[in-house]
């Protein structure tokens, strides 16, 4: 008996075949597209001093990783964060917008809140927000975070909710760099290290070489795919906790200052492994690099330096927002070089982005901008004429080399920033109409924020200002002469 099959079947079949055949060019076509895609490594430190490394002029302190990588990167020299403090500067990035604007105050969560807004876990970056993980995974990318998180301890706002595929870390500000044990007890739920989502362990060894560690195993899981890194050290944060090994390193030096550069020599040891594992993965070509910092050194907590900057760590003086900044991309970018317009961590959601393939015209909403065409030297001017921040009454606007301090207790000050680094001549007295045409310009920025979701206890701000009085610059306010 023959079985004769219908024309319309061998039809159907043949059908079937060319669909099959057109997925499988489909799913190949974005495997290989995906690999062309470059590696993202965004590294973070952490209350770093602006001057506490060797490319950045210090004697003191030993950074020859971070030296030498210097020597492949652009050199940002007027690099600045959106907060002078840890949280909001984080939010920041993660987000390419003024932290501001969804209501995340120059306050890290949780702190030491006022009881008249959100208070405890139920502070955290919104989640209406898509940050660039969130960006960056949907253009094929393997996401993890290695560190700190500090955007909430929530569960709603855990890293893994929030974009990242993978999380070795903690979700609070600082923590021990020391295992937890009987002799060193876990002080707060948030301080605890995680693996993924709810799976609590503690590391062995000294936490910061333990996150460069896990970033490597992550970098040799994923080497055959686009992957985005955002390891966000802890170090150099207090606690002062250092090995021996160390601290020996450091003969000539004593306190904090032994302690902050033993703890920075750990970091950048632990940057060396990473850059390390790239070269020998032959991942380097493909790879962009950035080494930054959150926010500047908290010179009273740390014995940091932010020379020849004034101010620290929580106040808008050029060493509380400016920091270290260090891009390398082999091939695209020129190493040696620096560049001397001032960028923003908020630049990075949008550059990272396009870089992924995101088209500009689909970013929207965004502070941030692409800086890579200006890093090229193809595209000319300024990647911003005008720069905010807020806490609260304190305020600061930048528009072009001219920066006016807004103050709760004192009246507004007016420099020069490309004269004047060190912020020391107060310029307010001569140019009067600069100074109401900018602090109009800065109300009117304001007006388009939302209401801060929570505030710090009233008598921080006094101790804000405080700080800023004891490690700035002598004023010189000058006449109308």
């Amino acid at each position: 008996m023959v079985v004769k099959i219908s024309t319309s079947f061998d039809e159907e079949l043949a059908l079937h075949g060319y669909k099959l055949i057109l997925l499988v060019f489909l799913v190949v076509g974005q495997w290989c597209s995906a690999q062309n895609k470059p590696n993202i490594v965004f590294i973070l430190a952490d209350d770093a001093g602006y001057a506490d490394f060797g490319f950045q002029g210090s004697k003191d302190f030993k950074t020859p990783y971070l030296d030498e990588f210097a020597k492949e990167s652009v050199r940002c020299t007027q690099a600045y964060v959106s907060a002078a403090v840890c949280g909001p500067s984080r939010a920041g990035f993660l987000t390419g917008k003024y932290q501001q604007r969804f209501g995340f105050e120059e306050n890290n969560v949780p702190g030491y809140m006022s009881t008249s807004g959100v208070t405890g876990d139920d502070m955290g970056l919104p989640l209406d927000q898509r940050t660039i993980a969130n960006e960056l995974k949907q253009q094929g990318y393997t996401t993890a975070i290695f560190g700190k998180w500090h955007m909430g301890n929530a569960d709603r706002f855990h890293p893994t909710n929030r974009g990242f595929d993978d999380f070795y870390g903690f979700r609070g500000g600082a923590r021990s760099f020391m295992p937890y044990d009987e002799t060193n007890k876990i002080d707060k739920n948030e301080n605890r290290l995680e693996q993924g989502f709810g799976n609590y362990l503690e590391h062995k060894g000294y936490l910061t070489d333990v996150l460069a560690d896990r970033t490597n195993q992550f970098i040799a899981q994923n080497k055959d795919r686009p992957f985005f890194i955002y390891l966000s050290f802890n170090a150099v944060h207090t606690p002062m906790q250092a090995t021996n090994e160390d601290l020996d390193q450091f003969p000539n030096l004593t306190g904090k200052r032994k302690q902050l550069a033993a703890m920075t020599l750990a970091m950048d040891r632990a940057c060396g492994k990473v850059y390390d594992q790239l070269k020998k993965l032959d991942l380097l070509d493909n790879t962009i690099i950035v080494f930054t910092n959150d926010n500047g050194g908290p010179s009273d907590a740390n014995a940091s330096l932010n020379k020849p900057l004034s101010g620290t760590k929580a106040n808008h003086l050029e060493g509380g927002i400016r920091v270290p900044f260090l891009i390398s991309w082999k091939g695209v970018l020129q190493g040696n070089t620096t560049y001397g317009n001032p960028i923003s961590l908020l630049d990075m959601y949008p550059t990272f982005s396009i870089i992924a393939g995101v088209e500009a015209a689909n970013l929207k909403g965004l502070d941030g901008v692409d800086i890579l065409p200006f890093l090229k030297k193809n595209k000319s001017g300024r990647p911003h004429e005008t720069l905010y921040w807020k806490k609260e009454n304190r305020a600061a606007i930048r528009e072009l080399d001219w920066k006016l301090i807004r103050y709760p207790d004192r009246p507004a000050e007016l420099y020069d920033v490309s004269k004047d680094t060190a912020e020391e001549y107060d310029l307010a007295l001569q140019y009067p109409n600069r100074v109401r045409a900018m602090y109009k310009k800065l109300f009117q920025w304001e007006l388009g924020l939302e209401r801060p979701k929570w505030q710090l206890q009233r008598k921080f701000e006094g101790k804000a200002a405080e700080r800023m009085d004891t490690y700035s610059a002598p004023k010189i306010r000058m006449n109308k002469d």
